[in-house]
This record gives C-alpha cells, sequence and structure tokens, in this order.
C-alpha cells in the first residue's frame, strides 16, 4: 500500500520501487518481498510482493517471518552499545579480560590473542579467521561450544589492521562478552529483556519460536555453486536454526514490521515510543566511519570477481555505512554517506538515512548470489533515495 498522502514522499517514485521489485518477481530473481519505507516516522511505502514460498503457491503477507540471518548482528551490536552506555564494557575492553579462556588450551597458539578488544571485534578488524563454522553445523546453535571451539583458533592476521568481514566469530564473542558483563543467563533473554520487549518487537527472537512454524519463509537458494557460500550452506540454516538455537550472529528470526521498528528506534537517535534504547552519543559514534578507506576484504573478492572498483569497507561500531562514491553498495550512491543498516545473505537489509531522516526495511524470500543480491538492493536502495522530497 503506498500512502498518497504523505507530503515528504514522491508516491509516483514508491510506485516504481513496488514496479522493480514486482518485475523482479515475475522474472524468477527472487520469490518476493515485505518492505517498508518511511520519512519523518510516517509510513510511505507497505507492500507485500510476490510469494513466501513460490513452490508452495504461498502468497507474501504481513505476518510472514523470516530467518533474517547476519542482520540478527545489529542487535548483538546494540546490546555491546548498550554495555558500552552503561559502564559494563569500553571499546578498549580486551577479550580475554572478560573470556579469559580466549587464550586457549595450547599456549604456542595465543599469539595476538591478548591484543583483541571489543572495538576491533565491532569493526571487524579482530584478524580472526573468516569460517562461518567453527563447528559443524549440528553443533552450531550451541553457544557454549562454539565459544570453546572460538578460543582453540588461531589469531590469523595482524589486530586492527585490516578489515575483513566476519560472518560469525566477531559476533559470537561479542554477545558473549556482553553476557558476561551483564550476568545474564543467555544471549537470547538478554536480546529479548533488553530490546524486542522494550520496542515491542513481538514476533521477533534469537532462535525460532515453534508455535510461529506456520508463518516461516522457507529458506530457498538457487545460484551456482563455487563461491563463497554454496546453496547447501544457506538452506541448512533452516534446520539449525531451531527454537533453542542461540547464535547471536546468524539465527535471529523477524517480521518487517518489526525490522521498521528497530530501525526507527536508531532513527529517533536511541529512543522510541518512550522507550530508551541506546545514548545519541553512542549512535552518534557507532555511525561514524571507524575503518577509514581500508577494503572489507571478503567484499573485495565480490568486487574483483565481477570487474568492480573495490570498495572501501565502511563500517562504522557494528552498522555499515554508505559512505560517497560511486562503487557497488547495498545502499545505493544516492543515501547519505552516514546512512547506516545491516543486511542479511541474499535476503534482508534495513537502512537508515540520518540526512533525510529516512527508514527503509526490506526482508525478500528466494536467497540470491551474494554480488546479485548486491546489486539488487543498490538498485532498490536508489528507488527509494528519489522518493525524498
Amino acid at each position: 500500500m503506498i500512502n498518497e498522502d504523505h507530503t515528504a514522499l514522491d508516491a509516483a517514485a514508491l510506485r516504481r520501487l513496488q514496479k522493480a521489485i514486482e518485475a523482479d518477481v515475475e522474472a524468477g530473481l527472487y520469490d518476493g518481498a515485505n518492505i517498508i519505507v518511511s520519512r519523518h516516522g510516517e509510513i510511505g511505502l507497505h507492500a507485500s510482493i510476490g510469494y513466501a514460498d513460490r513452490k508452495a503457491g504461498r502468497h507474501t503477507t504481513t505476518t510472514d517471518i523470516y530467518r533474517i540471518f547476519s542482520m540478527t548482528k545489529a542487535f548483538t551490536n546494540v546490546l555491546a552499545l548498550q554495555a558500552i552506555d552503561r559502564g559494563q564494557l569500553a571499546l578498549t575492553t580486551r577479550v580475554v579480560d572478560v573470556i579469559p579462556e580466549f587464550f586457549g588450551r595450547d599456549r604456542f597458539r595465543t599469539a595476538r590473542k591478548g591484543r583483541i578488544n571489543l572495538a576491533h571485534l565491532l569493526t571487524h578488524r579482530a584478524g580472526l579467521v573468516t569460517t562461518p563454522t567453527p563447528l559443524p553445523y549440528s553443533e552450531l546453535g550451541n553457544l557454549d561450544k562454539v565459544i570453546d571451539a572460538i578460543c582453540q583458533l588461531d589469531v590469523v592476521g595482524e589486530p586492527g589492521t585490516t578489515l575483513n568481514y566476519s560472518p560469525a566469530l566477531n559476533h559470537a564473542l561479542m554477545a558473549e562478552m556482553v553476557r558476561r558483563a551483564t550476568g545474564s543467563d543467555s544471549v537470547r533473554n538478554l536480546m529479548r529483556r533488553e530490546i524486542f520487549e522494550p520496542l515491542g518487537m513481538a514476533r521477533t527472537a534469537l532462535g525460532a519460536p515453534k508455535e510461529w512454524g506456520k508463518h516461516y519463509v522457507p529458506i530457498r537458494a538457487s545460484f551456482p555453486d563455487g563461491g563463497w557460500l554454496s546453496t547447501a550452506d544457506i538452506e541448512v540454516m533452516e534446520e539449525i536454526i531451531t527454537e533453542d538455537a542461540e547464535m547471536p550472529w546468524v539465527g535471529a528470526v523477524s517480521t518487517v514490521e518489526d525490522i521498521h521498528t528497530f530501525a526507527e528506534m536508531l532513527r529517533c537517535r536511541g529512543e522510541i515510543d518512550n522507550s530508551r534504547i541506546l545514548s545519541p552519543a553512542i549512535l552518534d559514534l557507532a555511525t561514524t566511519n571507524q575503518t577509514g578507506d581500508l577494503p572489507n576484504d571478503l567484499y573485495r573478492g565480490l568486487a574483483e570477481a565481477r570487474g568492480w572498483d573495490v570498495p572501501p569497507g565502511n563500517f562504522g561500531l557494528g552498522f555499515a555505512l554508505s559512505g560517497s562514491g560511486t562503487h557497488a553498495s547495498f545502499f545505493g550512491p544516492t543515501t547519505s554517506p552516514r546512512t547506516h543498516g545491516n543486511y542479511g545473505a541474499g535476503t534482508t537489509l534495513f537502512w537508515v538515512d540520518p540526512e533525510r531522516d529516512m527508514t527503509f526495511a526490506c526482508l525478500t524470500s528466494g536467497v540470491m548470489e551474494e554480488s546479485e543480491n548486491v546489486l539488487r538492493f543498490q538498485r532498490l536502495s536508489t528507488l527509494a533515495a528519489a522518493a525524498a522530497l
């Protein structure tokens, strides 16, 4: 539905955005989408398009619940920023100060571990290996086992010097640091208590509650193997993101309305509906480029394979930033440089443009190959930004 009376968003531009998604779905690029675009807190476009499950003929609805993959990291980021706000952790807090077993059981594999701090984890500059599976898939839902496995791994890079997106390890460690610093029994309960309940995100959880079963969007991937992730790596997530799984890097489920609410909290500088989640001070820091011109080594590989210019990583504290330039980007070239948000492999994106006071949330069904996903969201983000009057 398009709000024709929205005075700050161009209805014709929003129609172009919706029609672009409809055309993508008809062409089979992906199966469907739930999307919300708002400005100044007023929704201009709220649409359910295509299929939640094309194979079963199940159409997309606003009640669909998605496994949001790495968008989960946004919630873990906020827990870490909250802990900084409240004096429980600092950006300079070393991992070993909170998780002393991070040194590992082999004293010959401790090199550089004592230097990795929370800031390194938040900015993907810790120098840890980039594996998404420190354990076999069948054990990834057990956070205690994951932390133990990470503690036995080597540090392969120089902390603080290179930016290499960490699909799992950084946010597992970060979540465990926050859990211990706050004395919480689990990261799942901590997220629920500190983020989801205060914001009224009633259909969001870490893990996939069984009671929501009929609303889940199945994970379907169809792209050639040979890339960084295979279709099997993607589709197995439907099996391992269970009710009991605790994976604070990839294991959350949510709806487009809940993600929009979360993003609106960020747009409103940490508070919405009288619920203060973060301070404006920590958000100002978190949405400022902390990685300079460093490229993101993972996305460098995607860019080089496609013959694109290699983009800078553009990370704040946990949040990806738009930055400036004409390189390929999830946020597109026309959002303002401090536009910030998070994304999930081949499927999901939200962003907040503070200069335009604008929020974008889009959850899709049918997982795309990641470089194609970048192009898709670059185009959709540009169409959305064009609606701002």
